[in-house]
């Protein structure tokens, strides 16, 4: 059904990288979950009320809930499609984080009243009514909440929404909270035992964590997040095609929501006697251009000019890469430079250190020293600054 409304309603509803054609992908996908959640509440209560189940009745309040978090979700796509203005100058995308981050504190407070209400169910037990109208209603409700996970769950992967993730997620709950929720009324029509609080309470736990670790999924690009390994292969690979830039440093890709990035980065150019300054700056600029159009986004190039054909910087170098591999192969440099003096030589440049190294940059500055001073007595000295691996 999504997939032919999506046909009918969006235009070019294959270019998922499009702003707009994710602003209509999420507006669909709230719309319709609000038509199907209303739907589901109506026929819950109707059950729960004729079997006198908390568990039913909880169920059926939860899908009220869900229909909410739709035009959470709706409101924040249409939200984030805004265009930048004066006071948001980067535009507004992470609005859509902001929507699914309450949509998982949406899934926690059912859990919590849930809770309530199982405790309740427990201290103070009811029969529960068993039909075949509520087990009709309740199997219907299971598939129907599994249809919306696995739709919502695709539709953000192909647009890369950590809304609709979320909302994926609840739909899963739900459709586990549901299906206990038709085992206990089935066990208890044909067993006579009732566990109803029991197994309200079990859902209840299930929730809330559910619900936390989708904040954990929608708190993550808000906070900042690593770049996906993806999308940094691309910038590598376009950047690798131009052969007058020999590697590249200090990459940082900023988030603003979903395709709103922006990316900085140093490329290495070597220079000679016979380099051309403005020749070079025509190579960045094409490359700037280059990322912007193939990958969506906004792209500064710094140009980091370095030696060429200078054999004692490549040996030198090459030494400092071999005593950063000594302590661990994931240290790497950049921006080396010799700079010569009468009684000494500085070697200068940066060293990236992974965030999971776990000694100080104190202990590897020595450590270079130490090794500088034995091989060569202190001829050479090490002039290092720190950076972090941002993407």
């Amino acid at each position: 059904m999504i997939k032919l409304l999506s046909k009918l309603l969006i235009k070019d509803h294959e270019n998922y990288d499009s702003s707009a054609v994710r602003s209509a992908y999420g507006v669909l996908c709230g719309a319709f979950g609000i038509f199907l959640n209303i739907l589901l509440f109506t026929g819950k209560f109707i059950a729960g009320s004729i079997a006198k189940s908390v568990a039913v009745t909880a169920d059926a309040f939860n899908n009220l809930a869900d229909a909410g978090s739709s035009i959470i979700t709706l409101l924040g796509f249409r939200l984030a499609s805004q265009k930048p203005d004066t006071e948001h100058p980067f535009g507004h995308g992470r609005i859509e984080y902001i929507s699914g981050l309450m949509v998982s504190a949406a899934i926690i407070l059912m859990g919590i009243e849930l809770l309530k209400s199982s405790f309740e169910k427990i201290l103070h037990p009811e029969a529960i009514k068993f039909s075949v109208l509520t087990a009709i209603i309740l199997t219907v409700s299971i598939l129907v909440k599994l249809y919306m996970s696995i739709y919502n769950r695709s539709i953000g992967k192909k647009i890369k929404s950590p809304a609709l993730f979320a909302t994926s997620q609840d739909s899963l709950s739900d459709c586990i909270a549901t299906s206990v929720v038709l085992i206990t009324s089935l066990i208890s029509h044909f067993f006579k035992l009732n566990i109803d609080g029991y197994c309200g309470l079990a859902v209840a736990i299930f929730v809330i964590y559910s619900g936390i670790n989708s904040i954990k999924d929608t708190i993550s690009p808000l906070l900042g997040k690593p770049t996906e390994p993806e999308f940094i292969e691309k910038i590598e690979a376009i950047i690798a095609s131009y052969s007058d830039i020999s590697g590249i440093h200090d990459l940082i890709v900023h988030d603003y929501g979903p395709g709103r990035r922006m990316i900085s980065l140093h490329a290495e150019m070597p220079v000679t006697n016979n380099t051309d300054i403005f020749e070079m700056h025509d190579i960045i600029d094409n490359a700037e251009r280059r990322l912007g159009q193939e990958l969506g986004c906004e792209a500064t190039i710094h140009l980091d000019p370095i030696a060429g054909n200078d054999q004692l910087t490549g040996s030198l170098k090459q030494r400092m890469v071999d005593i950063l591999h000594s302590l661990s192969p994931e240290l790497s440099l950049h921006d080396f430079r010799v700079v010569p003096g009468p009684t000494h030589t500085n070697l200068i440049f940066d060293i990236v250190v992974p965030f999971n190294e776990k000694r100080s940059f104190d202990e590897i500055r020595k450590h270079i020293s130490d090794s500088l001073e034995m091989m060569d007595d202190g001829i050479y000295y090490a002039v290092v600054s720190f950076d972090r691996p941002y993407a």
